[in-house]
């Protein structure tokens, strides 16, 4: 399967997670708002949401792909599943301990990651309670991650990309059905993480078996396999979710911040995510198992030639996303969350915090696809090292933006850590012969710039004259933000056409079955890009 076919199954139902994310968010920010329930679920939501990143989009994949692939290369498809066994054992054993001991020191635990909430009671209990709730997410994620990550091995990305769908579903049914069951919405919505865990274990069971796997628990045994992964697990966890750890970083500073800063940061992280989690993530899981398998048998061409075009297909769609969402964010916010306990000052506060996230988008992106370039060989030293330069920056910064500009502070500090990131990534791999930006990378890339250039010229005057609708109520809002999106997305297209920076003719290719990238090696070792 090519990289653009992968990356859409995985951008595709991605995308429908994020969909129906939006709809959960626009329930919770009608019924919480910016209220103290709101920023204590929303701390309480950080630590699965956390996990789920790492284990899911992230850490586990890195660690684990390269070697089960490399078992599959070398020793068959039995030794790779009795290998994921192993793995499911320990993830088990050491999971379901971290989480008995979580939930008899949770104070202790919002004590840490909230330590803002201590001088207020009644929120902190509610936070405690709430993510005693969330906590069993923990080992239900990491144990579908690892289900996941075998199929993804197997280039069947389907499964685990749908999963997240069902964590919504279930929220939004919880938030429709049983809120009036409980002391606040805020305990439904917890509760809700938790039941969501198990029907996505409950997917990916299922999805295994359809596909012929047979992964069971069996005795973990330190096998060089073991160790090999346990090496790059360790690593892994702070350099494939450095992004993760620098927003948890964040929440623990804007929880000393008077209410409601916690929750303008996730309402902006949300939007920012959509185009994160279709683009960067999609692009990311469907590159490491392709990059790997090429590495492990031979060709080096065929890899650098995958992540060039990753790069390209990656910018192609984020700078034209961050641009929009830098320049007209609060129309966005407003048409989406601006109802119920959701008041217009929490969309002015969203809004300025959005356009902080969105200056850093094109690197969250670039580090999910350089990323793979370094997992893909087994050095997950590497990745973490740069991490934690970029976590360390990120903390400063939080530090010193916070007092003038408070949590948009906070936001353009993870934006400009996330830019450290990706560069000292992109230097690294440069450096080592492994990134070798091609003559068509170069070239696509300065016509993208200049169809995001005339799509901002589409989107200003736009939303000038569209501004008495958005200020008319949801029955005008709501179509002058499609016109708006619309208009502007219309106007890149048109330019990317015109400058060159996409042709029809590879848009075709790329949607025949099993197509492969224009200029994307498909041949052996040695074959050039």
């Amino acid at each position: 399967m090519s990289l653009f076919r992968s990356s859409a199954t995985v951008g595709g139902y991605t995308l429908i997670s994020r969909v129906l994310g939006f709809l959960r968010d626009l329930l919770i920010a009608a019924v919480l708002g910016t209220s103290p329930v709101a920023d204590a679920f929303f701390v309480a939501f950080r630590i699965p949401n956390l996990f789920r990143r790492l284990t899911g989009e992230g850490a586990f994949n890195a660690a684990f792909v390269p070697v089960f692939a490399g078992l599959i290369e070398r020793d068959g498809r039995p030794a790779a599943e009795y290998f994921a066994g192993q793995v499911l054992s320990i993830m088990i054993l050491v999971l379901a301990g971290l989480t008995l001991l979580a939930e008899a020191a949770m104070p202790w635990v919002i004590m840490a990651i909230a330590p803002g909430f201590i001088d207020d009671p009644d929120k902190f209990d509610l936070a405690v309670t709430f993510t005693r709730l969330t906590f069993p997410y923990l080992l239900l994620v990491s144990l579908m991650a690892i289900l996941g990550a075998v199929l993804n091995a197997m280039m069947r990305f389907a499964a685990a990309a749908a999963a997240p769908i069902l964590l919504n579903i279930v929220m939004i049914a919880m938030m429709l059905t049983a809120m009036d069951a409980f002391a606040t919405p805020g305990h439904a919505l917890a509760l809700g993480v938790t039941l969501g865990g198990v029907a996505q274990l409950a997917l990916m069971v299922v999805a295994c078996r359809r596909a012929g796997v047979a992964i069971r628990p069996v005795r973990p045994r330190l096998t060089p396999q073991i160790r090999r992964w346990l090496r790059l697990m360790g690593p892994g966890l702070v350099g494939a979710g450095v992004l993760q750890i620098n927003l948890l970083a964040g929440t623990i500073i804007a929880s000393l911040l008077p209410t409601g800063a916690i929750s303008y940061l996730y309402y902006a992280d949300r939007v920012n995510q959509l185009p994160l989690g279709v683009v960067g993530v999609a692009i990311g899981t469907a590159l490491l198992p392709m990059l790997s398998r090429r590495l492990k048998a031979g060709d080096e061409a065929g890899g650098r030639a995958a992540q060039n075009r990753a790069l390209e297909l990656g910018l192609f769609f984020t700078l034209p996303a961050a641009a929009a969402l830098m320049i007209v964010p609060e129309p966005m916010i407003g048409v989406l969350f601006e109802r119920g306990a959701f008041s217009a000052r929490a969309t002015t506060e969203t809004s300025r915090t959005l356009a902080a996230f969105a200056v850093g988008l094109p690197a969250y992106v670039l580090v999910r696809v350089l990323a793979p370039g370094f997992f893909a060989r087994e050095d997950t030293v590497t990745p973490v090292r740069i991490a934690a330069l970029a976590v360390a920056a990120n903390i400063m910064l939080s530090l010193a933006l916070v007092f003038p500009f408070g949590h948009v502070g906070i936001a353009a500090a993870t934006s400009l850590a996330s830019w450290l990131n990706a560069v000292l990534l992109a230097l690294t791999l440069r450096r080592r012969g492994h990134l070798q930006p091609d003559l068509r990378l170069r070239d696509r890339l300065w016509r993208i710039v200049l169809a995001v250039l005339v799509m901002v010229g589409v989107l200003l005057p736009v939303e000038g004259a569209l501004a008495p609708w958005f200020q008319a109520g949801p029955a005008r809002a709501l179509p002058a933000l499609a016109l708006l999106v619309g208009a502007g997305g219309l106007g890149f297209a048109l330019a990317a056409t015109a400058f060159g920076a996409a042709r029809l003719s590879e848009i075709r290719h790329l949607l025949r079955p099993r197509a492969s990238l224009p200029g994307e090696s498909t041949a052996g070792p040695g074959s050039g890009p």
